[in-house]
């Protein structure tokens, strides 16, 4: 089975002079929810810039389903759903507005659109807010349907970029069990985050980006030893491993 996305040899940045990303490999298969971790300024963000086809890569190819942007624009662009950290909607709309535009947008079908819309309203605690303004909004509640927009669409990858910034407990429980829930219906999870504790628990793979490389990759024990760990007996934190491979500029090498 192919890969849901593939990221092969990707090089890029904001100049081609100095290029941010280098040489990145890896893969998410489908209902795979991989975890994307890395400090500030690791290349994160400029990493899922380029998996949105937002930014063109200076060398390398990204595929989602087998596909490029450039081979199959609408095919690529509808496999995708993006959470950014900061919530972006039109003040003018209400919540119900933007969940319409998101189904419009994703083709789908009324009758699946009410089961979904109303749904998510549900579990996200928004019912209350289905009428309300975006402009009127807590930053929370603005994430929120973002959320309830990228869950709405069920593509097969979802891009997330540190979700859980400004969402209540209740909130973050409500997005961690909708991605469990997806990735069993086989979607997958692509998902940068900076509480390690979350990724170690929801995640099945990892992936260690520092100074724009993989320095370490795979599972739990995989990325354990990488960073020159034992995993006998259980040892060993995923926030163990990440400090021990980042703190000293990567040194202890890389698993690709």
């Amino acid at each position: 089975m192919k890969p849901v996305l593939e990221v092969k040899g990707l090089t890029g940045g904001y100049s081609p002079r100095r290029p941010v990303l280098h040489d990145l490999n890896f893969e998410v298969g489908a209902g795979e929810m991989v975890g994307l971790i890395g400090l500030n300024g690791a290349g994160k963000s400029t990493a899922i810039k380029h998996i949105l086809g937002l930014m063109q890569a200076h060398e390398g190819e990204i595929r989602i389903g087998g596909h490029t942007l450039a081979e199959e624009p609408e095919h690529y662009r509808h496999s995708l759903a993006y959470v950014p950290e900061t919530p972006l909607l039109f003040d003018e709309l209400t919540v119900e507005e933007h969940l319409r535009l998101t189904g419009m947008a994703y083709d789908v079908e009324e009758a699946a659109f009410n089961q979904r819309s109303e749904g998510l309203l549900e579990e996200f605690y928004m019912l209350p807010k289905r009428k309300a303004f975006a402009s009127h909004l807590s930053k929370g509640m603005r994430q929120k349907v973002m959320i309830m927009n990228a869950l709405l669409a069920r593509p097969s990858l979802y891009v997330i970029d540190e979700p859980f910034l400004g969402l209540d407990p209740l909130g973050i429980r409500s997005l961690l069990d909708k991605l469990v829930e997806v990735t069993k219906e086989g979607s997958s999870v692509f998902m940068s985050s900076h509480i390690l504790s979350t990724v170690e628990s929801y995640c099945s793979r990892f992936i260690v980006l520092h100074q724009g490389v993989i320095v370490a990759q795979g599972t739990l024990a995989d990325v354990c030893g990488a960073a020159g760990m034992s995993r006998d007996g259980g040892a060993g934190s995923l926030e163990e491993a990440f400090y021990r491979l980042v703190a000293d500029g990567g040194t202890h090498g890389s698993f690709r």
